[in-house]
């Protein structure tokens, strides 16, 4: 039976591998860094870009605000929301700019967050902090990890009478840990804090219903795990909090006539930032039905029982325990597997070099990991290529 499996499994996912334009002498285990589009995906943005080209002018003035609309039709449904309150942004990177420097921060006010996050979000709370007086406070998270409940104990220890924001990785770059940002943003709402959650690599890796999060902000990518073309990604804003938003650049939108108006200020101010290729998230439509017609649940729940067997099978050579409960939904199709100290720049280098395989390898605090992403084009031989390479080269890049 097992064995069965197996053969399903691999015909499932060399089929899917087709769609995808990845060079094929690389074992890419890093879809979580920037993602990869399928090819009728990518085909559909060229054919967009095209459209831009033939007739700039008329693409851009006077057809983009209708596509834009319903382009966020189709987000908002797959997302469960308003469309109103999404609006498309390059990245996620440029939704925690918008957030933090919007925000009217007094000295002394705290934003609170964990010691997750991804570094370039981090810069950007640091910078406006630094100019305000007010202090970013990381909450430790130490690894392992048992369960939900002890997470939103271990954070909840952060919170202080000064506490105004809380800023949250829905699933964290450096270490792939899904958080419960749902009780949190329960207990934040009854605390009267204003909850930012970055989805960066939430949409498309787990089913994301803004209703049920019910977090005040959310910004997310659309290029990662919901494979659609680079540079598409959104911000949503609570309705009754899209008064707070200011736009990072000043462009029509701030003063809109009767005529350009889209009849929102939050999507005004923000979605024409001046000339720009905005073909991107035209495509999400295309995306979300490619995950659609692919059976994406079921793709999903592959890959995670696929990235569950290569942390044990890594475990097991490391002889090391796994840093989160393998039975648990604290991971997804990214996760991650612990290495013992080791010259990780050399490790990566003679990976791809030697072995070609393209993975991240993490320090954080005072360990080191393996960041495996595993999604619908890899396969079991993927996972034990990694597992070999690292049984050779492991005890020759020890620190």
């Amino acid at each position: 039976m097992l064995f069965q499996k197996i053969i399903f499994y691999n015909h499932f996912m060399l089929t899917l591998k087709q769609h995808f334009l990845l060079d094929p002498s690389v074992i890419f285990l890093n879809h979580g860094s920037f993602g990869a589009a399928p090819r009728p995906v990518f085909e559909a943005y060229q054919n967009w870009q095209l459209r831009l080209e033939r007739q700039p002018v008329l693409f851009l003035g006077r057809e983009l605000d209708g596509l834009l609309k319903k382009s966020r039709q189709a987000l908002g449904e797959y997302l469960n929301t308003d469309s109103n309150d999404l609006v498309y942004i390059p990245n996620a990177t440029h939704g925690v700019n918008i957030i933090a420097h919007s925000l009217q921060l007094k000295p002394g006010d705290e934003i609170l967050t964990t010691d997750h996050e991804y570094g370039a979000c981090d810069y950007t709370w640091n910078f406006i902090c630094d100019k305000v007086g007010a202090n970013y406070i990381h909450q430790p998270i130490p690894l392992p990890v048992s369960s939900e409940e002890e997470i939103v104990q271990q954070f909840w220890r952060g919170v202080t009478s000064r506490t105004k924001v809380i800023y949250l990785s829905h699933i964290t770059s450096p270490t792939a840990l899904r958080m419960p940002v749902e009780q949190i943003c329960k207990r934040a709402k009854e605390a009267g804090i204003l909850t930012v959650i970055d989805a960066a690599h939430s949409p498309g890796q787990i089913p994301v219903d803004l209703q049920a999060l019910d977090a005040d902000i959310v910004f997310g990518n659309c290029h990662k795990w919901m494979l659609n073309a680079k540079g598409s990604a959104f911000l949503y804003v609570k309705q009754k909090l899209q008064y707070l938003i200011d736009p990072l650049i000043v462009s029509w939108g701030y003063h809109p006539t009767p005529e350009t108006t889209t009849g929102s200020r939050f999507i005004d101010i923000l979605q024409w930032t001046g000339t720009k290729d905005p073909t991107a998230a035209l495509t999400v439509p295309t995306a979300i039905q490619f995950l659609r017609d692919n059976h994406w649940d079921d793709v999903r729940k592959e890959c995670h029982d696929l990235l569950r067997r290569g942390i044990e099978q890594i475990c097991d050579l490391v002889n090391m325990p796994p840093l989160y409960p393998l039975d648990s939904d604290l991971y997804s199709q990214m996760g991650i597997a612990p290495l013992p100290l080791s010259n990780l720049a050399a490790l990566k280098n003679r990976l791809y070099d030697e072995y070609k395989i393209e993975v991240p390898l993490i320090q954080w605090q005072d360990q080191q990991f393996v960041r495996i992403s595993v999604q619908g084009y890899n396969s079991e031989e993927d996972i034990d290529a990694l597992a070999k390479a690292l049984q050779v080269l492991l005890p020759q890049v020890a620190a």
